[in-house]
């Protein structure tokens, strides 16, 4: 074989890895249990917070969610949607310090919900609803860690929270509190247009979503490709120096 020929065979053959590895790595990034929407104003009331739960693994289903909600800053009367196949249960935590409210003090509140007996295959995602009666308003920012769990005995932790403006590898799911006039306006918008379980909903998400992921992913690839057609440029040049020579 040529110089020629192995150095361009070379340089697919890095291109390909260097593409695959690129779009597995955009995949990977994206397949994190998130909540929708991602802010609400403090003190909010009468929500719904939608944790949207995908599957990531090629060869087991999902078949158990945790959600944990913060018990030193308490999300007040949570109420959980009913979801086709799964069970949820809630369990409620007596709290350190009580919240009191124009109705009266309020001493306990939800700290987990579990939802199980349902699946999610591969490919495919779940969004779990949770209804709540107030947000808290001391607080810029809740974080729900979460586990998921498969069929083939495998737990992921997704309870990271990002320091340094980088996102850890497991995150979990924060919702940030804003300040009640700068968000009032779309709070209320986010309350009325909350997801619900019709198919058109879910696959306006999907839409969205893949929308954003095929976006970079294009990206990558056009870098990818430039690198291509600079590893055939050299490849090229070499071969016509070598017959001038």
């Amino acid at each position: 074989m040529s110089p020629n020929r192995t150095t361009l065979r070379r340089a697919g053959t890095v291109t390909a890895l260097t593409a695959a590895g690129i779009l597995a790595a955009a995949g990977a990034a994206s397949a994190h249990v998130t909540v929708h929407p991602d802010s609400y104003a403090k003190g909010a009331t009468d929500g719904v917070l939608t944790f949207r739960v995908p599957n990531e693994e090629d060869g087991a289903s999902t078949t158990r969610v945790q959600v944990f909600l913060p018990t030193d800053h308490p999300v007040l009367g949570v109420l959980v949607s009913p979801q086709d196949g799964w069970t949820a249960k809630v369990t409620n935590t007596k709290l350190k310090t009580p919240v009191k409210t124009d109705d009266g003090t309020i001493t306990d509140a939800v700290s987990e919900i579990t939802w199980t007996g349902g699946k999610i295959d591969p490919g495919h995602y779940e969004d779990f609803n949770v209804a709540f009666g107030r947000l808290p308003d001391d607080t810029g920012r809740l974080t729900f860690k979460t586990l998921q769990s498969y069929s083939d005995g495998k737990t992921v932790r997704w309870i990271e929270e990002p320091t340094g403006g980088e996102e850890p590898e497991n995150p979990a799911p924060v919702l940030e509190l804003t300040a009640k006039g700068a968000a009032e306006g779309r709070t209320a918008s986010a309350s009325s247009s909350a997801p619900t379980k019709s198919a058109e909903d879910s696959a306006s998400g999907a839409s969205d979503d893949a929308t954003a992921r095929g976006l970079g992913v294009a990206g990558l690839v056009v870098g990818v490709l430039g690198l291509a057609a600079a590893a055939f440029a050299v490849a090229r040049t070499r071969s016509t120096g070598g017959g001038d020579a």
